[in-house]
């Protein structure tokens, strides 16, 4: 550990001899929630904080207008009104509810260089953070359950009702917010991140009480849907990759190149879309993949941790919340020709691609087409 005393090394080259610390900056009020391991660090170069604040700025302003563009599409057209698509819908709501909660809030502390909006809000934005995280992962997880029910089990599948959507959403915010309440009822606690403009778990707290938070979070948060998604996905491959072979086969047997049955449409546009999923649910992973690296890191003080290192953190949290409307503009044609029917200056193309199969029309997770 370095002294604070000592000749410093900035993020962007040498410094002269200085006593100062990224906590320098702290307000009194916060200091209590500053852990001692940051008081090694000099102060991060500004042009940090102004990437930062830039990146967020920009990421938010694209999360809330894709997200919300989401919500209203599928919930004011009549062909995307089915019980799976409540699911989408949460999806983008979390991820747009995040993206309102976090980006103001990170862009104000970016300009300042440190937090500035005091301990209560500093709880509030790690609660939130938290909360809409796992609201994004479990809904995506409810979301494979419900292409697994689709593909694997076939016309055996019980189809998803509206009340079985609506339940299974309750249980995803009831579940996520008794989690992200906890630290705030004393079990782990909401403070500072290393660079001092977001607050997040305290994963460097001593206390193993503090630290089952972390880890046990990590399991039920990150880990088990992470399981569960394999898991559905494993089959959803395996079937559909026994359907193609059946029907290849079915084929040469007929003498004939390919069987363009309205079964095969369906599995085929089925398929397309769990790809779909799987490559969203990846991105997820991958964004939120860096949070629990700094967590494990500091709860198992296997690397030393940075207040720069901390940044991103951040940055891939909050540009997950920019990927799900861009993968379901891109993919998914009712969608995509519902967005160009209201906003016509969005479409590349002089009239949208519609020319999919029928089931390519259902939309991703929309219910199972019918036997």
């Amino acid at each position: 550990m370095s002294s604070p005393g000592a000749a410093m090394q900035s993020n962007w080259g040498p410094v002269a001899y200085s006593n100062e610390t990224v906590v320098d900056k702290v307000l009194p009020e916060m200091l209590h929630l500053v852990d001692p391991h940051w008081y090694q660090f000099p102060p991060m170069n500004p042009l940090w904080h102004g990437l930062l604040g830039f990146t967020i700025a920009l990421l938010g302003f694209i999360s809330i207008a894709g997200n919300a563009m989401v919500v209203y599409i599928f919930t004011t057209t009549k062909s995307l009104k089915t019980p799976s698509n409540l699911l989408v819908v949460n999806l983008a709501f979390s991820d747009l509810c995040m993206m309102l909660c976090m980006s103001p809030a990170m862009v104000v502390n970016c300009y300042h260089e440190t937090w500035v909006l005091g301990p209560f809000a500093c709880e509030l934005y790690g609660c939130t953070g938290s909360l809409f995280g796992s609201i994004s992962i479990w809904t995506m997880t409810m979301i494979a359950f419900d292409r697994y029910n689709v593909i694997v089990k076939g016309i055996a599948a019980r189809p998803m009702t509206i009340n079985g959507a609506t339940m299974r959403i309750i249980g995803i915010w009831v579940f996520s917010l008794a989690w992200t309440v906890a630290p705030i009822f004393g079990w782990n606690r909401y403070v500072p991140e290393g660079n001092m403009t977001a607050c997040g778990t305290d994963y460097l707290s001593k206390d193993w009480f503090s630290r089952s938070y972390i880890l046990l979070y990590s399991i039920f948060v990150y880990f088990m849907p992470l399981l569960l998604i394999i898991y559905s996905y494993w089959f959803i491959i395996e079937a559909v990759a026994a359907h193609e072979r059946a029907m290849r086969e079915q084929a040469k047997k007929m003498n004939v190149v390919s069987l363009r049955s309205s079964d095969q449409a369906n599995t085929s546009a089925e398929c397309k879309l769990a790809k779909v999923a799987l490559m969203t649910i990846s991105l997820w992973f991958m964004a939120w993949t860096p949070y629990l690296v700094i967590n494990f890191a500091g709860v198992f003080e296997t690397a030393s941790i940075s207040p720069l290192f901390t940044i991103w953190g951040s940055v891939f949290a909050k540009a997950n919340a920019v990927y799900n409307p861009i993968v379901y503009g891109i993919s998914h044609p009712k969608y995509r020709a519902a967005l160009y029917a209201r906003f016509p200056s969005l479409s590349c193309a002089t009239t949208p691609d519609d020319t999919g199969s029928t089931a390519t029309d259902n939309t991703v997770m929309s219910e199972k087409p019918a036997a």
